[in-house]
């Protein structure tokens, strides 16, 4: 038997949900089943119909049909036996037999069709392993987490003793008319002095560890044991001295430039509907010029906090003319995005799920061509006598834009000081750890589309590559929006708030 197909379809011949054994086109296949309802006679009791190529064995199902479609010469009884079983798989999957149920499960029901039949040949399988295979039930995964659930209690009954051992150590420490050392803190408090801490010390040990002896105390003076908050004053100190020497010191940050400008703040005034639009940009530049590759990726998402509010369509406005390539999520309606470019549930009766973000749609666009770049960045670097001057220039490309907190770096040789700066738009910050010259500029639009920087320092023209650019914007570069929200009775609008930011994930001139 060689099953070439297995369908659900309408009365109609309209296809549902259809799987594929053998290499077929999808034009073929709609051919197929549109053909099937012309070929039934009607007042026959036959389950199959015959052309000269295939042969339709089918069963009714309310207002469907089970199709499946294998070549002449396979066996009838074979088949109907097949199409029995998958008869009896799709109810597991689907509580009506209607075209929008199907549809909701039609993954399911793909690889529960997959376990029957493999490569055009049924499989030796009943119901109960089909379902047993498609949940994917493992018996090592069980022991699995029944392992880890236990490890988890026992080390949360361990960390309770622990703490009754604490308490009971303070309480000792407080009738002895010691002082109470500080368990809690990483301060110098609970570590003054080795004296002070040796009450505790064979309590709070692991058992299986040898104790440790206390040191002697010592007679007088203050103790001068490890203390974890004095490296920042060392640090401090060493900083104005450094300041009095006349070095210029830039105030340091927990982040880096490229990862504060990942995210951006979100609006004030929230509403039960939130839209965020983001954009990503990943672009790779020769330092001669030429567009190595560039790559945009966006997905607009969707947040919905109020239950009314969840039945709802939203209208995207597509101004974009660069190419890019749209995908809406699964459960959004296709064709009617298509057509009208809105996004809403294939079955308008459900809602969007609360409180998640939901990515209802997303975008990409790869390109080699050097006029979409959204800024450009050139760098000139020539020989001197004492060692290279650089020059550098910026060129905002898409005026559109509006790019901010711009740093652009340039990384410079160690060892050879501090580059002497020229002419220069915004500021500059020269880190030494680093050996990189940050160009920073807060804002780069249509009215500060073009910059330079110039600066001297010993070096070769290798020594200036690669350049890494970071920006936030509140604008997007593909030009898509959300315009409107309406519920899906009534088109009425819906109150939403949007937040809209273009970010990099990796901007280098190589």
């Amino acid at each position: 038997m060689v099953l070439l197909a297995a369908a659900v379809c309408t009365k109609a011949g309209k296809a549902i949900v259809s799987r594929q054994f053998v290499e077929m086109t999808r034009t073929r296949i709609e051919g197929l089943l549109a053909a099937f309802p012309k070929l039934m006679n009607t007042g026959k009791q036959h389950t199959f119909v015959e052309t000269d190529s295939v042969r339709y064995v089918y069963q009714p199902l309310e207002k469907l049909y089970m199709v499946l479609i294998t070549t002449k010469n396979s066996n009838i009884l074979e088949d109907l036996e097949t199409l029995r079983l998958f008869s009896r798989v799709i109810p597991e999957y689907c509580r009506v037999l209607e075209e929008s149920e199907i549809s909701e499960h039609c993954f399911d029901l793909i690889f529960a069709f997959d376990e029957i039949v493999a490569l055009g040949y049924r499989e030796n399988v009943n119901l109960a392993q089909i379902r047993t295979f498609t949940e994917m039930d493992s018996h090592e995964e069980k022991v699995f987490r029944a392992v880890r659930e236990t490890q988890e209690r026992e080390a949360k009954a361990e960390m309770r003793r622990k703490a009754k051992e604490l308490q009971q150590a303070r309480r000792d420490a407080e009738r002895s008319g010691k002082k109470v050392p500080a368990f809690g803190g990483f301060g110098s408090a609970g570590m003054t002095s080795v004296s002070s801490g040796s009450i505790i010390t064979d309590t709070i040990v692991e058992p299986e560890k040898p104790k440790i002896t206390p040191a002697p105390v010592r007679p007088s003076g203050p103790s001068k044991a490890l203390k974890l908050g004095a490296k920042g004053k060392e640090v401090d100190n060493f900083v104005d001295k450094l300041k009095s020497e006349g070095e210029t010191i830039m105030p340091t940050t927990g982040k880096r430039g490229s990862d504060v400008s990942k995210a951006l703040p979100p609006p004030v005034n929230v509403e039960s509907v939130h839209l965020r639009v983001e954009e990503k940009i990943s672009l790779t530049c020769g330092r001669d010029g030429g567009l190595q590759n560039m790559e945009v990726l966006g997905m607009v998402t969707l947040r919905v906090t109020d239950d009314k509010n969840g039945r709802i369509r939203l209208v995207i406005n597509n101004n974009d003319n660069k190419g890019l390539q749209l995908q809406t999520h699964p459960n959004v309606d296709k064709k009617l995005f298509t057509a009208e470019s809105v996004i809403g549930l294939k079955n308008p009766e459900k809602s969007f799920p609360l409180n998640n973000d939901v990515g209802v749609l997303k975008w990409r666009l790869q390109t080699t061509d050097e006029s979409l770049i959204p800024l450009t960045i050139n760098c000139w670097p020539s020989e001197s006598g004492t060692g290279c001057d650089v020059n550098i220039e910026y060129e905002l490309q898409e005026e559109s834009l509006e790019l901010n907190d711009v740093v652009i770096s340039i990384p410079v040789p160690s060892g050879v000081g501090a580059p002497v700066i020229g002419d220069l738009d915004g500021e500059y910050k020269h880190d030494s750890r680093r050996n990189v010259l940050e160009w920073c500029l807060p804002v780069i639009d249509a009215n500060n589309k073009t910059g330079s920087l110039e600066f001297s320092i010993a070096g070769q023209p290798n020594d200036f590559f690669p350049i890494s650019v970071s920006f936030v914007s509140k604008r997007n570069y593909c030009d898509i929006q959300v315009t409107k929200v309406t519920h899906v009775d009534g088109d009425s609008s819906v109150r939403f708030s949007s937040e809209t930011s273009f970010v990099v994930d990796k901007y280098e001139i190589l």
